[in-house]
Formats: structure tokens, sequence, C-alpha cells
């Protein structure tokens, strides 16, 4: 390879944005330089364009801090994090339907945190949906869609 190839290759990765989704123990996550509440202030505003209903924001950051201190454990887990509950009454009554046990995936949920060593990188996380269960369920792959368009929604704000 030559040495302006290699000089191209380097710049491409360097231009890549971060968001690249990364499969960890049954998560999506898409990631970006942005901050936390930029990101979270996306993920609103992305869940309510669509019509949608924000059921609860958790202050998951703050609550591990604080229980964290009480069980005597001093390194923090996150910088900052946030988990946003919504739902689609009528994406969630399809899946139902079509299966009740996946009342385990009602609310959705995107959580958005930074890493206490990297502050300037906000991580958007799901719940992942099996490659299979998306193919044999057109109602699971939108949601798994849903749930992809929203987290880079949030890091794109």
């Amino acid at each position: 390879m030559s040495r302006i190839t290699r000089a191209l290759c380097a710049l491409a990765l360097l231009c890549a944005p971060l968001s690249s989704p990364l499969a960890a123990g049954g998560a999506i996550v898409h990631q970006a330089e942005t901050s936390l509440e930029a990101a979270l202030d996306g993920l609103q505003a992305a869940i309510l364009e669509r019509g949608l209903y924000i059921n609860n924001v958790l202050d998951l950051g703050e609550m591990f801090a604080r229980t964290g201190a009480d069980l005597g454990f001093t390194e923090p887990v996150y910088g900052e994090a946030r988990s946003v509950e919504f739902c689609s009454a009528v994406l969630s009554r399809e899946m139902m339907r079509e299966d009740p046990t996946r009342i385990v995936n009602c609310p959705f949920v995107v959580s958005l945190y930074t890493l206490p060593d990297d502050p300037a990188t906000v991580h958007a996380a799901y719940r992942a949906i099996p490659a299979e269960l998306q193919a044999a369920s057109p109602v699971m792959r939108e949601v798994a869609e849903l749930l992809d368009a929203l987290a880079r929604a949030a890091l794109e704000w």
C-alpha cells in the first residue's frame, strides 16, 4: 500500500464519526463526542417528534454515586448517566399481541452515559433485539430500527 493510500485511510478513520454500533452484553452502543445534556435534549426531542410519550428520565449517575457511597464504593461507574423510558402504544400493542412475553421490552429505554475517564464521549445504549427475532417479526424489526434511530439522533443533536 502506498504512503498516500495509507494516509488517506488514516484520514478517513479520523474523520469517521465515533458513532458505531458495538454489541456488548445484549446492548447496542453508539458513541460520539458531545455533552450528555445535548444528547439528552436530542433524545427527548427525537422521541417527542415521533409522537411518543416519555414516561420517565432517570438520573442513574446520581443514583449510583449516592448508593455507591452508602455501600463503601469509592470509584465512580459513570461520569454522568441518564436513562429515558418511553412508550409507543402502537408498537407495544403489536409486539405483545404477537407474543405476550414481550412485555419485558416495554417501556422502551435508551440510556446515555459518559465514563469517568472520558467525559467528552457520550454513549447511547439500548437493549439489542436479536437479528433472528427481527427477521421473524416485522414489529420487532421496527422496534429495533426505532431504538437505533433514537440513539443516533441523540448523538447528532
